[in-house]
């Protein structure tokens, strides 16, 4: 079987998700330093209750839109203000496979409570074989799960974007692991920092990209990664920096058991696209949007963030 026949026939998106919620949410002052999308908010009361609300929402819509969640809570012995973004400390894939990754700041390494992700995952039938990698940290190599990653996962091609949350030898490392190809490119905002997780500038869906290349300066890494995202003839949808900061690229399509290829995003990221962008997101895929702008605005992650796909085994 040739590449395309695999694109048609594997699925390259999930219908089960894992959340965790933000029991404890607020904005983290560790994770500002690399992540400018937070803001520190001018009230404090009222945050997590607020962050509580739209997680429950959220979730509730998923489930509304035929596709299937299993919520974990937060721990309960430290405290986790990052928590509701699950999808940097670990990662499922096809094979069962449980990738435990190791994160830059000490508050978020506190939200891996491995244990209780085997237990929720064997609730819905899902055995995993874990490879646990969170011991790099200790050497300072850093890898935040599929916020660092953003997977092809039919090409079995795996992107990334240098930054403190993201080294370039620990994405090497997991490629060769996970037996993908890696695309190590650099990527800025606005003001010349390092975008801080690959999954703000590109989002891969199976008949679509949406990138942001104006974050690439460099040209040799721009037109290496754009002409590896055109595989497939997938449509490509070029965002802007203003829309990155309004989360355009912070999407995730799944499975949904209603509607068949959905994409999941937020209101933020819904008003800032373009009519036109929206109608070619919309030509293959139901558009399912959140309303999450609390955990948008402290937390400085999105829809996509919030979500860590499980992938049942391959079978014959």
């Amino acid at each position: 079987m040739g590449k395309q026949e695999e694109w048609e026939t594997l699925s390259h998106s999930a219908n089960t998700v894992v959340m965790i919620s933000p029991d404890q949410f607020g904005f983290n002052a560790e994770t500002a330093e690399t992540n400018t999308f937070q803001n520190q908010p001018e009230k404090t009361e009222q945050v997590k209750e607020e962050a509580l609300r739209e997680f429950n929402n959220m979730a509730q819509a998923l489930r509304d839109h035929g596709i299937n969640v299993s919520v974990l809570p937060s721990r309960e012995d430290v405290v986790t203000p990052d928590a509701v973004f699950p999808n940097n400390w670990f990662s499922l894939h096809e094979n069962e496979t449980l990738v435990i990754y190791p994160m830059l700041a000490e508050v978020r390494r506190a939200e891996r409570q491995v244990d209780s992700l085997i237990s929720t995952l064997s609730d819905i039938g899902v055995k995993p074989q874990v490879i646990d990698m969170s011991a790099q940290e200790g050497e300072g190599q850093i890898l935040e799960g599929t916020g660092s990653l953003v997977l092809d996962r039919v090409q079995k091609i795996a992107y990334a974007i240098g930054s403190p949350r993201t080294s370039e030898d620990m994405f090497y490392e997991w490629c060769k692991e996970m037996d993908y190809e890696p695309l190590f490119f650099h990527a800025f905002d606005k003001d010349s920092n390092p975008i801080y997780h690959t999954n703000v500038i590109l989002s891969i869906g199976r008949d679509f990209v949406v990138i942001c290349e104006e974050a690439i300066r460099d040209s040799d890494e721009k037109d290496k990664i754009i002409n590896s995202l055109q595989k497939n003839d997938r449509r490509l949808i070029t965002i802007t920096l203003d829309q990155v900061y309004s989360f355009c690229g912070n999407i995730l399509e799944l499975q949904s058991s209603i509607h068949g290829s959905v994409v999941i995003l937020s209101s933020t990221a819904y008003n800032a696209f373009t009519e036109e962008q929206l109608r070619q997101l919309e030509e293959k895929n139901t558009l399912i949007t959140v309303s999450i702008p609390t955990i948008e605005k402290i937390g400085g992650g999105s829809a996509r963030c919030m979500l860590a796909e499980v992938f049942p085994s391959k079978t014959d």
